[in-house]
């Protein structure tokens, strides 16, 4: 979510809020957080609204995949990895080919439907359908976070109930899903 695509993909002050509210979620759960930007010397750095604290990697790219070595590396460190939590920009490129490469490598992916947006609306549309149908998992903000916890006696419910107290904004995603 960086700041040369702010004027091309649609509902993007929209998927910046609710990519900041899965932020959020992951610093309160101690989820680690790893971050790839696409040839940030063109298309400039994560918007600023998008706080990256407390994040355990952002790097730089320019294959489309954020599949890296040091990505990686980065999911090796962590402890019984399982399953991946993908959203941003854009859903038919990057998030696609890293969802397509990393279910290859026997991971559970889950696609955050209401914060990845791409500049055309079928483009976006085609791509959760064909994820969807290679057993990806579209989800949203909402549902993953309460995934998450998975229980109302959680140590943590209360902190993810507060951010989600209110709703992801009703965009134009929603009816082109």
């Amino acid at each position: 979510m960086q700041e040369r695509f702010r004027p091309a993909i649609k509902y993007f002050g929209d998927i910046i809020s609710v990519g900041q509210r899965l932020l959020q979620g992951a610093r309160i759960l101690g989820i680690p957080v790893i971050v790839t930007e696409q040839y940030p010397k063109g298309l400039g750095s994560t918007v600023q609204e998008i706080d990256l604290t407390g994040v355990k990697l952002v790097l730089p790219k320019t294959k489309f995949s954020m599949v890296l070595p040091e990505v990686e590396a980065a999911l090796a460190e962590i402890p019984g990895v399982r399953s991946v939590v993908l959203f941003g920009v854009e859903t038919h490129v990057c998030i696609q080919q890293t969802a397509l490469e990393l279910v290859g490598r026997g991971l559970e992916v889950h696609i955050v439907a209401d914060a990845t947006s791409s500049r055309s609306m079928m483009d976006r549309m085609f791509a959760l359908e064909r994820l969807a149908r290679t057993g990806i998992i579209v989800t949203t903000s909402e549902a993953i976070l309460l995934q998450l916890v998975a229980d109302k006696e959680h140590p943590k419910f209360k902190e993810i109930q507060n951010l989600i107290k209110a709703s992801a904004p009703e965009s134009g995603l929603l009816s082109k899903v």
